[in-house]
């Protein structure tokens, strides 16, 4: 069955293209009311925009380019599988829950409060956030180009690799797992708490007692910018191409610096000979 054409309409009313197959919408605008593509497949749009409440929910097979999610647009993208979104401004929180084979390249995220929770298998491509809770639960997730400004981002996530990021975000990659972060900037206190497998390669680092609690954290050629307090009851191992202004109780690894401000060491609270200090200068 071949594929059907709607272009430059104006569509109201809850669920005006419910369940549609095969459709390429153009210059289309949906209006007041909910769901107005909720369990459709294979539905291609171009230049659209979505003015209110859960436009794509429980849908297969959909790709959005330059489209526009309005602020009333929220809850836009739920349990819906196989989506690529590109070029595209969303102003609505909430948006891509539950959400399996999701591709988002060059899209800006005017309001990301509680976006992008619980997906599986996400590729993120030159993305622009602000909002909190950014990421929260969602797994197999690669990025390449991100700007993020929010706190508790990545918090429960698995199997991350971000590049060329600059994050501006208290709370990030708590109780994550198999997170790896090169070439990037992160600034927000408290960074990675209860994280497994946390590995930063090349990132420079801004951090009031950060990178604590951590199970296996890596860091290679990083640097710590008025990064204090840091890897409290961690199990490390670093190569910080700068000076620590200070460093905390670690449980047990190495850390190389090119200098410490100060060390803490309670033997009350951990073993000192089980970490070892290399201070370069």
């Amino acid at each position: 069955m071949g594929s059907q054409t709607i272009r430059q309409q104006f569509l109201t009313g809850e669920r005006a293209l419910f369940m549609s197959r095969n459709l390429k919408i153009y210059d289309t605008i949906f209006d007041d009311g909910e769901s107005p593509l909720k369990e459709s497949r294979d539905i291609d749009l171009e230049s659209c925009m979505f003015k209110w409440k859960y436009p794509l929910w429980y849908c297969e097979n959909v790709t959005a380019r330059k489209c526009t999610w309005f602020e009333m647009a929220r809850a836009g993208v739920w349990y819906t599988n196989h989506l690529l979104v590109e070029d595209a401004v969303i102003e609505a929180p909430k948006n891509f829950r539950r959400c399996e084979d999701l591709t988002l390249r060059n899209v800006q995220f005017a309001n990301a409060a509680e976006t992008l929770w619980s997906c599986r298998k996400v590729k993120l491509e030159n993305i622009y956030a602000k909002g909190d809770y950014f990421g929260m639960n969602s797994e197999d997730v690669s990025v390449d180009g991100f700007r993020l400004v929010g706190n508790y981002s990545f918090d429960g996530a698995k199997r991350v690799e971000i590049r060329n990021a600059s994050m501006l975000s208290k709370d990030s990659f708590w109780n994550s797992e198999d997170v790896v972060v090169r070439d990037s900037f992160i600034s927000g206190e408290y960074l990675g708490w209860n994280a497994k497998n946390l590995t930063l390669e090349n990132c420079t680092v801004e951090s009031l007692q950060g990178m604590c609690y951590i199970d296996n954290l890596v860091m290679r050629n990083c640097k710590l910018i008025n990064t204090t307090l840091a890897f409290e009851y961690s199990t490390v191992d670093a190569d910080i191409c700068s000076k620590i202004d200070s460093v905390i109780n670690p449980t047990s690894g190495t850390i190389r610096a090119d200098s410490i401000g100060e060390l803490i060491l309670q033997k009350d609270k951990i073993d000192p000979q089980k970490t070892t200090i290399i201070c370069r200068a």
